[in-house]
């Protein structure tokens, strides 16, 4: 699916004046552990009785400076993540959201297509066999019992605790996602979430899932997520580790091939204004025949300055190492850096203009129809957003 030229012109011109007064989204929470997002929320959702429906359309086109194109390479933006398509205007996403949550009983559920549904469940069996199931990125039932002092139960498909970033784009600070968001952690479970304070700065969760991006795995049931949360004055501190047999059935050995991941991302509000963060990642996939193990895992770093109620620019820079080839399918050490112009008209409408280079360390990237014959590419990305409400 495709967003007109004419479209993303229009949306994108009116983007070029700028704005003057300081207002941004809210925080994404809720799902994830809090994403590192400006604080002054925008008006809350429109609700029709207890129900809160909010809705995406986010559409993109970027121009990649190797030009990679051709049959069997694609044209196609490696390491990136929902804006790979290169030298088209594309559709990354259109979602809907409903949210009904009670003082005690509730749900949750995402449903949506493009790009973005496509890439997250393309290695998800269930989805697969049952097609409906792709277009859904979280859908769990919340119980929230009385007298356990805001404790929350959930039970579903839901999006990752891991990461610094999200798979929604106005909720991040950069259009692109990082290399740590696209190689180093997973994007949903499937399974039990609990989460608790433990007072007024600690929360502590506890997750029983099955294998990451899998709705129906193998091993049913079998990792296990631990959360923490530290919110204090200007700073915010998420710590999150999974671990637990990830390997596919197919490969004949039902209980070997522990997966380890530990993320950790600091978030620092340093005023109205200005705010930064630093994530860090390390993975560690024990083979399931043999033995050894696969590691990866790097550092990010991205600071955000409001300038105006309508205007600011974010940037990013991390690296990421892949020992073995386990996550990018080469091993080669990584860097990336991105800057990124945000104008709002309004609170509707979002538009970024993006510049982003990534290096490797060996020949990785495609340059035109030749495969692996460039060190790096830069690409200028042009992100357009209608939002309709926050996200949880």
């Amino acid at each position: 699916m495709r967003i007109p030229i004419c479209l993303l012109a229009i949306v994108s011109l009116t983007g070029l004046a700028y704005g003057e007064t300081p207002d941004d989204q809210a925080p994404v929470t809720g799902t994830t552990a809090p994403a590192p997002a400006p604080a002054i929320p925008p008006a809350a959702p429109p609700k029709y009785g207890g129900f809160v429906f909010s809705g995406l359309i986010d559409g993109y086109v970027t121009d990649n400076n190797n030009h990679p194109a051709g049959a069997p390479l694609g044209a196609y933006d490696q390491l990136q993540n929902f804006n790979i398509i290169n030298g088209q205007p594309e559709l990354s996403l259109i979602k809907f959201t409903m949210d009904k949550s009670d003082s005690v009983f509730g749900f949750h559920f995402d449903v949506g297509t493009g790009e973005t549904m496509r890439l997250i469940h393309a290695f998800d069996p269930a989805a697969q066999d049952h097609k409906s199931l792709r277009y859904f990125e979280q859908m769990y039932l919340i119980a929230k019992p009385k007298n356990m002092h805001g404790t929350e139960i959930d039970f579903g498909t839901f999006v990752t605790s891991a990461g610094a970033e999200v798979i929604e784009s106005n909720a991040n600070w950069n259009y692109s996602r990082s290399l740590l968001f696209a190689w180093a952690i997973p994007y949903y479970h499937f399974g039990l979430k609990v989460t608790t304070p433990v007072n007024k700065v600690v929360t502590v969760g506890f997750q029983v899932v099955n294998l990451w991006n899998e709705i129906d795995g193998g091993h049913r049931f079998t990792n296990v997520g631990l959360t923490l949360g530290v919110v204090k004055g200007i700073y915010t501190w998420n710590t999150n580790y999974y671990v637990g047999p990830n390997n596919p059935v197919a490969i004949g050995v039902a209980s070997g091939g522990m997966r380890n991941l530990i993320d950790s991302t600091l978030l620092v509000a340093v005023d109205d204004k200005l705010s930064f963060y630093l994530n860090g990642d390390y993975g560690r996939n024990a083979n399931p025949v043999g033995g050894g193990a696969s590691t990866w895992g790097g550092v990010a770093f991205a600071a955000r300055y409001q300038a105006t109620k309508k205007g600011a620019i974010s940037a990013r820079g991390e690296y990421f190492k892949d020992n073995d080839g386990y996550s990018t399918g080469t091993a080669q050490n990584l860097g990336e850096a991105t800057v990124t112009g945000e104008y709002k008209l309004n609170d509707m409408f979002i538009t970024r203009v993006e510049a982003r280079r990534d290096e490797s360390s060996v020949a990785f990237f495609n340059r035109g129809t030749k495969p692996s014959s460039a060190f790096g590419q830069t690409t200028l990305s042009l992100g357009v957003m209608v939002v309709f409400g926050p996200y949880k």
